[in-house]
Parts: structure tokens; C-alpha cells; sequence
């Protein structure tokens, strides 16, 4: 029988300076086969976070001699030259893959230069016992000051295709993420007979990315009429985009990824999408099914399709068999919505192919069965994620009806907006509709962080420093008509079940909103396309009609999901995790300015002791200005993120004045 996951004397031989796995990541101790039952050991790493730069003087030679392009430092992404924000001097950052319930140290040393504080989220670990490191700037930790380090320590649980990113600021856009994978045991995993090899160099990281820094997109899309939409995507960062031209004249571009498999074997790929703006990607294998067995590191029924759409911050893990004739075949990676006009390619190849690209057209657009389609109606084609199956059993999300439902209204709201539209002298309602700024919104009201992160902090903070559903139907304006912010919290007891039925209005524009949530995975209960358009109204009033079908037995477990257009999706969770957990629209832009809400689970006493040492925040003063809030009451100092993003782009046109390319 083939080996379950993999040889790490072939992977050495094999993988050197490639998709943010070095060398050292190969001769890790925690990089080994999974034992049953476990026997944890402890992994440390070390992530230096600094500001870099593509197509650097360390790439020497490349695109034209293409070994230098794995060269030590040099970043070569798609050609582009720009600024990057990286870690260890790789793109993506280093792959973290141990095994489950081992025990992660991370020491993050901030070495940024424009003084820009910084964060990790470990996207998908549950925290467990450890809410302390989630790495949610403002909500569960200050962030890293420059020349300064802290240290992350954790169990690696759940197990499964998890990720790290910034959450702070929009480093996470500009590269600072990377693959975070918990391996099991073959005898721990209800589909390991599914396949033959689990190899680290099958983790795909996909995305959007831009041609410059994401800040000045931010800003010129934000303050002005400045496209928000990504000019390309890479796999693993790499792709082909820029013709490179030497002195002589003669023309290269970057490599694309390579995925090496061999014929009679099956093998398991992990994919991440680290997407930033409304860019759902659409992923296919030539001549191939796709066999998806799991979803945010949760076990699936295996379920075969042609192709599936990933959105911002999902992952799925589908076995790839190779049963065709030995050659090269192209994955596809095609951009939806935003980046309908963007793709990418890799090549799958077999061993003893050809060094070639596959003779199939680059622009061919493959057709069959989609799994989790972007905004459209379920059909015999079209198989929305709530139709699959978890392998985990029931648990107390299965009960008739939760103990807590709120219902959850999401849109671009046409209001003025302060940070973006003065009221005065620039108000949205005189100003050409090419330069309006719509605010997403949850319920009309758009997120702002205190000045001390509640978690830790929380006591120092009053009542007025937060709003709650209750208190935004008492607001003495119409948030419907006039701009709101606040810390929006919603609090739940420890053991409820907690059911949000979120509805994408879709009023404004046709888009796509992955909803993302920290610290537990959830139950998607239902999840309907009604049509172009919609209402909590509606909704609500369909839901008492009996005309809402959850589903309560074998409901996927996820940590990430899309509410479709002019729909509704239904999760559930139980609130057994005490802390207060992020949830929000996973896209850069969107969460910047406010979509998104804090879930409060328990209270103080039911918290782990804080570390010793652990970070505060302060002495800033906790009234510091008259800034209006929603609720007439003086504002905390809440700088938003989208007013520190206005500051922050200052700071970069100082500092990279002489990188960005003219």
C-alpha cells in the first residue's frame, strides 16, 4: 500500500525555495508523519516581519535565467515590481504544518519601518483555553509595535487546512499570510482511505493581487473614483503577467507553479484563498474531477465535481486522482465578480512529462457541476455548500430551535459617511455618483474599534463604549438615512446556541460577502438565493411562514461562508468558547471600513487568567474627542480603521516615495 502522507527524504530532494517552503520548513521536527493516538511535540518559529520588494536587485538574473529567480530574497511574483510586506523574506510567508494537538510557540518580530503596528490571526484554530492569541488587533491584543516581538503559543486544534494572516492594518493584502496546516493520524481521519499521499507541496495559497501597494488603491478608490478591482492572481505567488525586457530587447516572464503527481495515484490538495477584494476564484483541474473532502478544516462526505468556487478566507481540500494519460494539464484559477476579467494558471504535471506547457488553450472556460457557486439559484449544476454532508457528528447546534436567532442585514448603504463624504461640503448626495462611496454595513451601522481591546482591557471601557442591537433600535437618528458607527457587540451566555441568520440585501450592488468567525466553526443551517434582491423584512417574514428549511442533521461545519446576493445563509453555533470573537466580511476592504461585529460569549469569570506580561494598551486617554456617535453620546477614542488608513497612506508615500514605480 502507497504511503499514507509522505517521504520527506523525496520531499528534500524535490522542494527547495518553493512556495514559502525552505529548506529548514523540510528539516522541521514537527514536519513528520502523524501518530495515533497523538504524541505532541512543541514547534517554534520565528517570523520576521518587514517591508520588501518584488523583482528586487536579489533576483539578479530572472525571468531570464529562471534559476535565479529562487534565489535567496528575491521575490519574483508575476513580474510586477512593487513594494511587499513579508515575512522571512518569503511570499507566501512560511509553512506552518504540524500535527494535531501539537503545541505552536511563534515568535513575531515587528521590523517595519514606517512604525506600523502588526498582529497574526491564526485563521481557524478555535483558541481554545488561549483566546489571549487570536492576534485580533483591538479585540483581543495591542498590536506589535515596531522593533518589538511577541510570542504566540497554542494548541493546533481543530485539526485541518487552516491559515495565518495580519489583522492589523492591510498587511495581509500587501503579503503577510501563509499556510497553518494540522495534520491527523491516517486512523483519526474519516477520509484518508481516499487517497495515497498528502504532500506539503500541495498546498495551493490562491488570491487577487495588485499591481500597487493596497493602501494607495484604498485611498484613491475611497477618497476619490480609484478602481477597486485587483489587476491579476497568483498561485502560491507566482503567476505571468509582466513582460520583462532587457537591455537587448529580449522578452521573459516569471514561471507559473508546477504540481507533480504520478500517474495511478491519488492525492490530496489543501487550497486557501487569501482574496482581499469581492474575488471569488473559480477552481477546475483539466480532464480531471475533484473529489472535495473538506471545508475550513472540517471533515466532508466526499463529493465529486468538476469545479468549486473558494472565497475569501475559505479553504477546501478535494483529491485529485491521476488516472489520465501521463502529460500536463492546466488548473485553472478564474476570477468571478471583481475579477471576472483575471486568471491564473498552473500546471499539473505528471512524472515523466514533458517540460511543457499543456496544449490546451489558456482561455478555455471549462464547464460541468459547480460546488458553491457565486449568486446563483441552486440546479442540478449549481450545488451550493449547505447541500454537502460534515463527517462530525451532531452536537447541540441540532436542536429545534436556538436558544438565541438574530437576523443580520448586510448592504452598501448610500449615507454620508464622514470619514469619506462631508456632509458640508462634499456630501454624497451632490457629489457624481463615479465618486460615491457606499458604506458596507451590518444593520446600518458600521464598525469601529475602542481604544483598548475588551478581551484584556475590558473593565477600563463603559457601556457607552459599545452598541448591542437593542441599543441601535433606541438611537435617537435613522441609521437607515444618516451614517452610524459603533463597537457593535452582540452578547451570548455560555451554552447557548446562537443561530445568525445573515441577509445580503443586495440592494446596491451584485457582490459577494464571506462571512468569517473567530473563534468556533458554525453549523450552516440553510443558505437560499431569493433573487436579485431582498429584505430582513422578507426574509424574517419568511422564516415564520415555516418557509426557511434548516437543516439540522449532518449540517457542514465551517469557519467561513458566502451569503449570496439577494439572499439569506443561516449558521449556527454553540457558545461554549468564552471571549470575544470577530466576526466579519473577509474582504480587505469591506472589514476596513466596518463590516463586521463582536460576538461576546460569557463574562469575565469565565475567562483563563490573562498571561503574565501580556501587552496593555495606554495610558491613551479613554475620552480623548467630541466626534459625534450614533447614539448622541461622546465618542471613545475610536479612530477608524478607515481614518487610521488615511493617516497610514501619508506615512507610505513618504516612506516607499522612492519604490513605488512611476
Amino acid at each position: 500500500m502507497k504511503c499514507k502522507i509522505f517521504s520527506i527524504v523525496i520531499l528534500v530532494a524535490q522542494i527547495i525555495f518553493v512556495k514559502g517552503i525552505t529548506e529548514s520548513d523540510l528539516n522541521h521536527e514537527c514536519l513528520r508523519t502523524c501518530e495515533w493516538p497523538a504524541k505532541p511535540k512543541t514547534c517554534e518559529y520565528t517570523f520576521v516581519i518587514e517591508w520588501f520588494y518584488s523583482m528586487s536587485k536579489a533576483c539578479y538574473g530572472c525571468p531570464f535565467n529562471l534559476t535565479e529567480c529562487s534565489s535567496p530574497d528575491c521575490i519574483p511574483l508575476n513580474g510586477v515590481p512593487r513594494p511587499v510586506a513579508v515575512v522571512n523574506r518569503l511570499f507566501p510567508g512560511p509553512s506552518i504544518q504540524v500535527c494535531e494537538k501539537d503545541t505552536i510557540v511563534a515568535h513575531v518580530i515587528n521590523k517595519m519601518h514606517n512604525s506600523e503596528g502588526i498582529t497574526i490571526h491564526w485563521h481557524g484554530p478555535h483558541q481554545r483555553g488561549t483566546p489571549y492569541m487570536d492576534g485580533t488587533s483591538m479585540i483581543t491584543q495591542c498590536p506589535i509595535p515596531s522593533f518589538a516581538s511577541f510570542t504566540y503559543n497554542f494548541t493546533a486544534a481543530p485539526y485541518g487546512t487552516h491559515w495565518w494572516h495580519s489583522h492589523a492594518g492591510m498587511q495581509r493584502a500587501d503579503g503577510v499570510f501563509g499556510a497553518l496546516i494540522f495534520r491527523q493520524a491516517a486512523e483519526a481521519d474519516a477520509n484518508s482511505h481516499l487517497y495515497d499521499y498528502d504532500l506539503p507541496e500541495h498546498v495551493a495559497l490562491v488570491h487577487d493581487w495588485l499591481d500597487e501597494m493596497t493602501m494607495v488603491k484604498f485611498a484613491a478608490h475611497h477618497f476619490d473614483n480609484g478602481s477597486n478591482k485587483p489587476e491579476s492572481i497568483l498561485i502560491n505567488g507566482k503567476g505571468k503577467r509582466e513582460q520583462v525586457v532587457d537591455e537587448n530587447g529580449n522578452i521573459a516572464y516569471t514561471a507559473r507553479e508546477v504540481f507533480k503527481i504520478g500517474a495511478g495515484s491519488r492525492y490530496r490538495f489543501r487550497f486557501i484563498n487569501n482574496a482581499i477584494t469581492n474575488c471569488a476564484l473559480r477552481v477546475s483541474v483539466d480532464s480531471h474531477k475533484l473529489t472535495v473532502i473538506a471545508s475550513d478544516g472540517a471533515s466532508l462526505e466526499p463529493y465529486e465535481t468538476d469545479i468549486f468556487v473558494i472565497y475569501g478566507g475559505e479553504r477546501f481540500d478535494f483529491v485529485l486522482n491521476a488516472d489520465q494519460d501521463v502529460g500536463n494539464y492546466w488548473m485553472r484559477v478564474k476570477g468571478l465578480a471583481d475579477c471576472r476579467f483575471q486568471q491564473e494558471l498552473a500546471i499539473v504535471r505528471y512524472e515523466g512529462a514533458p517540460l511543457e506547457d499543456p496544449q490546451e488553450s489558456e482561455i478555455l472556460v471549462p464547464e460541468g457541476v459547480v460546488l458553491n457557486p457565486l449568486n446563483e439559484a441552486a440546479s442540478d449544476t449549481a450545488i451550493p455548500i449547505v447541500n454537502l454532508n460534515a463527517t462530525d457528528p451532531d452536537d447541540e447546534t441540532s436542536k429545534e430551535k436556538a436558544d438565541l436567532i438574530y437576523y443580520i442585514g448586510m448592504d452598501f448603504n448610500k449615507v454620508n459617511n464622514y470619514h469619506f463624504h462631508d456632509p458640508e461640503h462634499y456630501p454624497i448626495e451632490e457629489i457624481d455618483r463615479s465618486h460615491h462611496l457606499y458604506s458596507p454595513q451590518l444593520n446600518h451601522v458600521s464598525f469601529t474599534f475602542n481604544s483598548r481591546p475588551p478581551l484584556t482591557q475590558s473593565k477600563e471601557l463603559s457601556d457607552d463604549d459599545f452598541c448591542t442591537p437593542d441599543t441601535i433600535k433606541n438611537y435617537p437618528k435613522n441609521c437607515s438615512a444618516e451614517y452610524c458607527e459603533c463597537t457593535h457587540i452582540v452578547e451570548a451566555k455560555l451554552g447557548q446556541v446562537v443561530e445568525f441568520v445573515v441577509v445580503d440585501e443586495g440592494v446596491t450592488f451584485d457582490a459577494s460577502h464571506p462571512m468569517h468567525l473567530h473563534g468556533q466553526s458554525f453549523r450552516i443551517v440553510a443558505l437560499e438565493k431569493i433573487n436579485t434582491s431582498t429584505s430582513v423584512e422578507q426574509v424574517m417574514a419568511m422564516d415564520k411562514a415555516g418557509m426557511i428549511r434548516r437543516k439540522l442533521h449532518s449540517a457542514v461545519l465551517k469557519d467561513t461562508v458566502i451569503i449570496p446576493d439577494g439572499g439569506f445563509t443561516a449558521i449556527r453555533f454553540l457558545a461554549d468558547n468564552p471571549g470575544w470573537w470577530f466576526f466579519h466580511c473577509h474582504l480587505e476592504f469591506h472589514v476596513a471600513i466596518g463590516m463586521s461585529l463582536i460576538i461576546h460569549v460569557g463574562g469575565d469569570e469565565d475567562l483563563p487568567p490573562i498571561p503574565d506580561n501580556f501587552p496593555r494598551c495606554g495610558p491613551w486617554p479613554a475620552k480623548y474627542s467630541e466626534a459625534p456617535c450614533p447614539g448622541g453620546a461622546v465618542s471613545s477614542f475610536n479612530i477608524s480603521t478607515s481614518t487610521i488608513s488615511g493617516i497610514l497612506v501619508v506615512v507610505y508615500a513618504i516612506v516607499f516615495s522612492d519604490l513605488i514605480p512611476n
